[in-house]
């Protein structure tokens, strides 16, 4: 009895297991192939970058990130100029498709 009740408890776990694993691939559009996330990747390089070698921004804490060619800015700048410069010098690099500025002035 107690040899049939753990059968069942694990044929349970794994039937459960099996449709939440099987759930994950649904949502495709969030994730990423190998590809993608490595032109990703380099896109955020690239802007890092950018914004590195522009004199004006070079001391600002400005955070990047790509997801499918979309380059979100964040962190935060002194002036609106800086926030509407570092938008302009991310848009200005390969591959990026969009960007979301997301800097803040403090």
């Amino acid at each position: 009895m107690a040899k049939t009740k753990r059968i069942v408890t694990a044929l349970v776990c794994a039937c459960m297991l099996t449709s939440f694993v099987g759930c994950t691939h649904t949502h495709t559009s969030k994730h990423e192939t190998a590809g993608e996330y490595l032109d990703d990747a380099t896109v955020t390089t690239r802007v890092k970058a950018a914004i590195f070698d522009e004199l004006a921004l070079k001391t600002f804490q400005i955070n990047v990130t790509t997801y499918q060619g979309v380059v979100q800015l964040s962190g935060f700048v002194d002036s609106a100029e800086n926030a509407r410069k570092a938008g302009e010098v991310a848009r200005g690099v390969k591959g990026v498709k969009e960007v979301k500025n997301d800097l803040i002035t403090k």
